[in-house]
């Protein structure tokens, strides 16, 4: 039966001279990888530019369970970028989260909520026309609300620690390793406080940015299977004064 949605495009890899696989996020499905053809024909819909990474798509396929890979029957622009591919800073910082965002969801199912909060955030940073430098920060701070180890702060008093393993703050150095002192553990409710519209009020600098997104990194490789070094973290580190 033939199904449309929407999709995130988040990692593409050549294979052969004509095809490629396609690793998408969908509103419907989760992760689906797909086998692209590309044909020769410049009159064919299915064209490499709207595999770029965090492309976002309306797609026709048949959905089959049993197949690794599916295949597209028609792919479109769902949302044209205006400055996301070509903005310099906003270029670095779209494909550290296509490594990241692959890596996270690469196990992902259905979770409408969730895709709804990426293509918004991607949307907001599209437009963004000053002040996002601590984007990224916020993004991957939220998203893990929608994987189930968001930081539990409720709880949280000035001086206490943050125990990264449980995703909770304490009152004293957990027994392992990984934690925050208290004047970083102080970091966390105040991104959890921020938003899009909010971030531009808190001033960050290269080393305090750098630092927290070591954090977020370390955070998530505690809580993510397999989460692997990621191979952009360093140009994206670079980028912000």
């Amino acid at each position: 039966m033939l199904e449309k949605t929407t999709g995130i495009v988040l990692r593409t890899i050549k294979y052969g001279d004509s095809s490629m696989i396609v690793d998408i996020y969908t509103s419907t499905h989760g992760m689906v990888p797909f086998m692209v053809r590309l044909p020769k024909s410049r009159k064919s819909s299915v064209r490499s530019v709207l595999f770029r990474p965090l492309s976002i798509l309306e797609i026709d396929f048949d959905f089959r369970q049993k197949v690794s890979l599916q295949h597209l029957r028609d792919v479109r622009m769902a949302y044209s970028y205006f400055s996301l591919p070509y903005h310099p800073y906003k270029a670095a910082m779209a494909m550290f989260l296509a490594e990241f965002l692959s890596r996270v969801l690469h196990r992902e199912l259905s979770n409408e909520p969730l895709f709804n909060y990426l293509q918004y955030s991607l949307q907001w940073l599209d437009a963004a026309e000053r002040a996002f430098s601590n984007f990224h920060l916020v993004f991957m701070t939220r998203l893990s609300r929608f994987l189930g180890f968001y930081p539990n702060v409720d709880d949280y008093r000035k001086g206490d620690w943050f125990d990264m393993m449980n995703a909770c703050f304490v009152h004293s150095r957990p027994y392992h390793q990984a934690y925050l002192e208290p004047h970083e553990a102080a970091l966390i409710p105040l991104f959890m406080r921020m938003n899009y519209d909010s971030m531009r009020f808190f001033s960050m600098n290269r080393e305090q940015r750098n630092r927290y997104i070591e954090v977020l990194n370390e955070y998530y490789s505690l809580h993510v299977p397999e989460f692997p070094e990621l191979k952009s973290l360093d140009v994206l580190k670079e980028i912000f004064i």
